[in-house]
């Protein structure tokens, strides 16, 4: 995808999410993210045993919701979350006040160095990525040594997907492409060592990939 419509589908994402700040924990709009948390709770805290102090970044944090269980769930923890939509930003710097860093940016620019963290989450977003293999990229570059990318998100059956896929570029949440289990972990697979796909109820996946030691 060229740059020009990347863009584009940043800025459809960007809005979307902006408008749905206020009302994303309760409305319709959140449901499918929500039906995930304590299912990417449980692999982050899989992944964290042993840790005295995980450092923990969470790619499209949103209304910061998900990160105020990792918070709940992981004592010691430190935590930093990232978000496209100002005010997402916004609503999630208000939960996660004195808990947590919560930066405005794009989880395909990240602007951390190398090895910065021991878990990656990222829930329910990585479908908007116009980059997904640079997203993956960034997600393996910011993980120390034998860290974990959590990744939560949507999955449908081979002809909703099909269908779905032709209709989502065009959609105005800026939504990219649903993969299948082979697509998601061949992305994944080009950088990380070892990766799990499981599904989760009708509509949702979650992967794991581990960065090798």
């Amino acid at each position: 995808m060229d740059e020009k419509n990347a863009e584009l589908l940043r800025g459809r994402s960007r809005a979307a999410f902006d408008a749905q700040a206020a009302t994303y924990d309760d409305g319709m709009e959140g449901d499918h993210a929500r039906r995930l948390y304590q299912h990417v709770v449980g692999e982050v805290t899989c992944a964290v045993v042993g840790m005295p102090a995980p450092r923990v970044l969470d790619l499209g944090c949103g209304t910061g919701a998900l990160a105020a269980r990792l918070l709940d769930a992981i004592p010691g923890c430190s935590l930093t979350g990232v978000d496209l939509s100002p005010r997402m930003v916004e609503v999630a710097r208000a939960r996660l006040t004195g808990r947590a860093e919560v930066l405005l940016g794009d989880a395909e620019r990240l602007p951390f160095h190398d090895d910065a963290f021991d878990v990656v989450v990222c829930n329910d977003s990585f479908h908007h990525y116009p980059d997904p293999e640079r997203a993956t990229f960034q997600a393996w570059r910011v993980l120390a040594a034998g860290g974990a990318l959590v990744l939560g998100d949507v999955w449908q059956p081979a002809p909703a997907r099909a269908l779905m896929n032709v209709w989502m570029p065009r959609s105005r949440e800026g939504d990219v492409r649903i993969y299948s289990e082979a697509e998601l972990c061949d992305v994944l697979g080009t950088w990380f060592n070892q990766v799990s796909w499981r599904r989760v109820g009708v509509t949702a996946c979650v992967a794991v990939a581990r960065k090798g030691a």
